[in-house]
């Protein structure tokens, strides 16, 4: 979709390794040509897969989809540890997991199932005083962060191979929010006491958008080089798939799109409220007697 401020929408990017997030948002604003993009949630570096990118408007959509649950597929390598509780960073301690057994390695994760205290990881993006987390670690900071509630519906553990004093066990992780797949590695590996590390990570679902709707970035640009647009889901179209609806009348499409008040209709929120001319106005919930706007999106 594009309107006179230019293209809006959502992108499902399927992010290759060895790039940031930053780096897709940036070849995205090239593609759209808008600085106006944004992601909703950092993969590291390292992983890969879906990666949601919001241009235009749609980036006041992405405060929904980081907090929308999270799939992911992951190897975690017992017997090792390192510095950043994934490949990329230094291996701090070594010990054999030859004795380690599946049975040990499918109770260790169990426990981790489930609404559960997770520490997140050292190298993060939380900040502390003011830092980044993993700014004070590479800088050689000793990083103590406070445990986080976090829900992890489920772990399924693939292939177990053994090489070595080394095991790599490949899972499937359905996760809430916040939750660190490098801190599931550390912590089986802490739990076993043999050490742990992830050597692969790739989102496959970020809520209802999975890798089955992604894009590759030169997939993109062979749609832009054609004379397409990038983008892969217009507002309206993201508004109708994740949110309940409400249609408004010419009223109260005037007063929403200025921020006022509706009156409330019973819909459990955040729903989208539509103007008449079938084009979303704001991401609405009802509260203390009104229906308030959390996000408005017209006039353009």
């Amino acid at each position: 979709m594009s309107t006179q401020d230019g293209p809006v929408g959502l992108i499902v990017v399927d992010k290759p390794g060895g790039m940031t997030s930053h780096d897709v948002v940036s070849r995205v604003r090239r593609l759209a040509r808008t600085r106006r993009v944004g992601h909703g949630g950092t993969l590291d570096p390292m992983a890969t897969g879906v990666l949601v990118v919001g241009v235009g408007r749609a980036t006041r959509m992405l405060t929904y989809v980081i907090g929308a649950d999270k799939r992911y597929q992951a190897t975690i390598r017992l017997g090792e540890s390192t510095v950043t509780d994934d490949a990329e960073g230094e291996v701090v301690t070594r010990a054999s997991a030859v004795a380690v057994t599946d049975d040990q390695i499918r109770a260790g994760l169990a426990r981790q199932t489930g609404t559960i205290a997770q520490v997140p990881t050292a190298v993060s993006a939380i900040k502390i005083n003011g830092k980044r987390a993993y700014a004070r670690a590479r800088a050689g900071e000793s990083v103590e962060l406070a445990a986080r509630t976090v829900t992890i519906s489920a772990i399924d553990i693939g292939d177990i191979r053994r090489g070595g004093d080394l095991i790599d066990v490949d899972v499937d992780v359905a996760c809430s929010t916040g939750t660190y797949i490098r801190a599931i590695a550390r912590d089986l590996g802490a739990f076993l006491g043999v050490g742990g590390h992830l050597i692969a990570l790739r989102r496959t679902a970020v809520g209802g958008l999975t890798l089955d709707e992604a894009s590759t970035l030169d997939e993109l640009t062979e749609r832009v080089e054609a004379g397409g647009s990038p983008i892969g889901m217009t507002l309206d179209e993201a508004a109708t798939r994740f949110f309940a609806r409400r249609d408004a009348t010419p009223d109260e499409a005037t007063v929403l799109s200025h921020g006022g008040p509706l009156a409330p209709v019973g819909i459990e929120g955040p729903y989208a409220v539509f103007g008449p001319d079938g084009t979303v106005i704001a991401i609405v919930a009802e509260r203390e007697g009104k229906a308030r706007a959390e996000v408005v999106f017209a006039p353009a």
